[in-house]
């Protein structure tokens, strides 16, 4: 930490018991927007903790991410950032960013989700079907947290189903940031390059009803896209959207299965309460697990591109600056009673999928896969518990969940 603060408002903190937590979280927020921090790599960020300082920075065009696409400048971080994600559309600015984003939110529109949600209730219950044939104690993230956003994914895409095991396997190298070299890093993202590369070729000449073939054949209207392109957008939705989505849908359902009151009233209307239900998961999810929760996250920085002053204060020309969802999803100036889990909740300004010009591509999906994965499962075994506690892989960029003991 590079910023002198008031007893009591430290940043980082170590984890804490969840109420606890909070309540260092709104000194933290009453105290100042945000901490400047020294990060392990790339050196100094700004920390935004209020939420509305942080809708301000995510919503202007002044704070872009080019510096660290360009290489210029590494990504101030807890781990060193893989280096293919920098090709992503998630390091894009405008106008690059606004011309690709278009045409996936195209295919990716709230309509077509609502499309897709039929298929996504009948496989969740394909895959639940299965978990009762096999009885005793089962893997919720491999049995249900992971195929499902994965078969949803790939239906989106184009890709074949089968092809799920290579996807998750190359998903977990390319994001790896330990226990893997450089050189099986780098097969490994050839292969899935090859794969996609090919993929699109076969969409090109002949098309279906699927995003490949919907920005394959972009290039044939006023916007044009390259292979080079579409590569990016096909990385960023198969190798970040499924870990992060199964991360999602198991912490909702721990979270309902560590309160028994929360757990009742689902079970109440689980298709009704599943949209508040999924937002309320998504802003509180992990506190609401009942283990210590520390402070220090912060989604992907930006970089100033001028003197700007945010919420009274002056971020310089050239600083890093990231938003702490942890602190602006519980802050009390933009959300009531930010300590209680309230699956009913309606006003819910969370940013866990961010805001503004990167508001999360995949999000209306994200959500319609944690909707249909709440209810149906809760619908189909309303007695489920846990029978262990959570395995997590620390070695990949987004720490998922590989194994979580389930019974009923």
């Amino acid at each position: 930490m590079t910023e002198t603060t008031t007893a009591g408002t430290e940043f980082p903190f170590a984890p804490l018991p969840p109420a606890d937590a909070i309540e260092h979280l709104k000194r933290l927020m009453a105290d100042r927007p945000m901490t400047k921090t020294t990060m392990p790599y790339g050196g100094d960020v700004w920390i935004v903790h209020r939420n509305q300082a942080a809708r301000t920075i995510l919503a202007d065009r002044r704070f872009v991410r080019e510096p660290f696409r360009t290489g210029e400048r590494i990504v101030p971080f807890f781990v060193p950032f893989p280096d293919f994600l920098r090709t992503t559309l998630q390091f894009e600015d405008p106008p690059q960013h606004t011309k690709l984003r278009k045409l996936v939110q195209k295919a990716i529109s709230p309509r077509r989700v609502r499309d897709m949600r039929a298929s996504a209730v009948a496989f969740a219950n394909e895959l639940i079907d299965g978990m009762i044939a096999r009885g005793g104690v089962r893997n919720l993230i491999t049995e249900y947290s992971v195929p499902l956003p994965i078969e949803m994914l790939s239906s989106l895409l184009g890709v074949p189903s089968a092809d799920r095991e290579k996807f998750e396997r190359w998903s977990s190298s390319t994001m790896a940031v330990a226990g893997k070299s450089e050189d099986e890093v780098a097969t490994d993202l050839a292969e899935l390059s090859a794969y996609m590369t090919d993929l699109i070729a076969q969409r090109r000449e002949e098309p279906r009803d699927d995003l490949l073939s919907a920005l394959a054949h972009a290039r044939e209207k006023d916007e044009t896209l390259t292979d080079a392109e579409i590569l990016p957008i096909a990385f960023i939705l198969i190798v970040g959207g499924f870990d992060n989505t199964a991360n999602f849908l198991t912490t909702g359902v721990m979270s309902l299965l560590h309160s028994d009151e929360q757990r009742e009233l689902f079970l109440t209307d689980p298709d009704g309460l599943a949209p508040t239900a999924a937002e309320e998961v998504l802003r509180h999810g992990g506190f609401a697990l009942g283990g210590p929760v520390g402070g220090g996250g912060g989604l992907v920085p930006f970089v100033a591109t001028e003197d700007v002053v945010v919420d009274g204060q002056l971020i310089a020309k050239g600083e890093a600056v990231s938003i702490d969802p942890g602190s602006a999803n519980h802050d009390p100036e933009a959300i009531e009673d930010p300590g209680r889990f309230d699956i009913t909740r309606k006003d819910n300004p969370h940013l866990m999928l961010s805001h503004g010009l990167h508001h999360c591509l995949g999000a209306p999906l994200a959500r319609m896969e944690m909707q249909v994965g709440l209810a149906e499962i809760f619908k189909r075994i309303p007695t489920l518990r846990l029978a262990g506690e959570p395995v997590v892989r620390r070695d990949v960029l987004t720490q998922p969940m590989t194994d979580l003991p389930i019974a009923w």
